[in-house]
């Protein structure tokens, strides 16, 4: 099978999306299938690289840090990928590549899958001065994406849930991403945990809470922070491991509570590096609640570390209380929890354990054969509707 996976982030950029994509290329090339990417160029030039189609773009920063937008340059390139022959289109971004995407799938008389990874009722505020107006516009953004695609895949049931009190079109089918688990099982030397703590004046004596992500409003630091001043008593420090537009106001928020001394930040790591500072915690901590699956979660589960993250619906299949960590639903809940993991040393080792197995249903192999049973679907459906006819 000729698979084209589109989006508008790829390598370049550092996020879930782009993990997603990167271990679903590798996990359906190694059933077989051949693979080839499709994602915005960091210039306005199109070109090809490898297995890679880059279309040229423009800066859209203005709209979200980061983000691009396509040029109307490409159509070449477009020409040659459905010459190519792809049975299936698999978009990934509900912006400038979807839109290639659809006009691909069109011309080809191939169907287009489409991955729902992002909630954006929880990015609002990037967009509309009205929560109400907000939700409503993706309400209303979300059925027309599906309209144009022959199936959704949804990360958890809690996306799949939301999509569907969208009313959206086309059939979901629930897929939890796939991580590549060995990275965050290979072992790592005490001496190495000891020499980078030092490095980042981590006390030895200290229990290590650590965020990995972006820094970004969404991401709710600020329920983490303030946590902290309730734990200043105690040997605690909070380790956010990552980079993001909202990192300027945490700083300052820390500056101004005196936690200078229990947070740290790391700013941006290399995402060969991330592992690492997944050994140097002793529990997981997230205040989100933006998470479509949150593959932070099954990394650091996978690195035996135990979670500690406010209570979601992404995390009711991952994440058991008392098991192999706790979700918490309050600030006062969240301190209590940290001095619960600090009080009860007998239970540590059980809860890295549990964490650890939990993890290993979330392989790569998994995700691969169950998205690509989504495109048996896809495919069967499309070869019973006689009106879709190759240009």
């Amino acid at each position: 099978m000729k698979v084209l996976i589109t989006s508008d982030w790829y390598t370049s950029a550092v996020n879930g999306v782009v993990t997603s994509i990167l271990n679903l290329k590798r996990g359906l090339e190694g059933l077989g299938h051949e693979v080839r990417i499709l994602t915005l160029s960091n210039t306005i030039k199109s070109y090809m690289k490898e297995d890679v189609y880059f279309i040229g773009s423009v800066s859209a920063g203005i709209v979200y840090p980061g983000a691009r937008l396509r040029t109307a340059r490409g159509h070449k390139m477009l020409q040659e990928i459905i010459d190519w022959h792809p049975d299936i289109v698999h978009s990934n971004c509900e912006f400038s590549t979807f839109f290639i995407a659809h006009y691909i799938a069109k011309k080809a008389g191939i169907p287009m899958i489409h991955t729902y990874h992002t909630v954006y009722e929880n990015y609002t505020h990037y967009f509309s001065p009205s929560l109400r107006l907000g939700k409503k516009a993706v309400r209303l953004f979300s059925r027309w994406v599906s309209e144009n695609t022959d199936y959704l895949i949804a990360p958890t049931e809690k996306v799949k849930m939301m999509l569907e009190d969208y009313d959206v079109y086309a059939p979901i089918e629930v897929v939890p991403t796939g991580i590549d688990l060995d990275r965050f099982y290979q072992p790592m030397e005490r001496a190495e945990i000891e020499r980078m703590k030092r490095e980042l004046r981590i006390p030895e004596s200290d229990t290590v809470l650590v965020f990995i992500g972006r820094l970004s409003k969404e991401k709710n630091c600020e329920e983490l922070l303030s946590a902290m001043k309730h734990l200043k008593k105690r040997a605690v420090t909070l380790l956010f491991v990552g980079d993001g537009p909202y990192r300027e106001a945490l700083e300052k928020y820390v500056e101004e509570e005196e936690l200078s001394e229990q947070v740290i930040f790391t700013g941006m790591v290399s995402p060969e590096e991330v592992w690492e500072y997944y050994r140097l915690g002793d529990l997981f901590i997230s205040g989100s609640t933006s998470e479509t699956q949150g593959l932070t979660y099954i990394e650091a589960m996978a690195s035996g570390m135990p979670l500690l993250c406010r209570k979601d619906e992404c995390l009711d299949d991952i994440l058991f209380n008392g098991i192999n960590g706790w979700q918490y639903t309050s600030e006062q809940e969240l301190v209590e929890k940290v001095e619960e993991y600090q009080n009860h040393l007998q239970n540590q080792q059980l809860l890295c354990q549990n964490a650890k197995t939990i993890s290993e249903k979330y392989s790569i192999d998994a995700f691969a054969c169950s998205v690509e049973s989504v495109y048996k679907k896809a495919l069967t459906k499309v070869k019973s509707e006689p009106e879709r006819i190759s240009a």
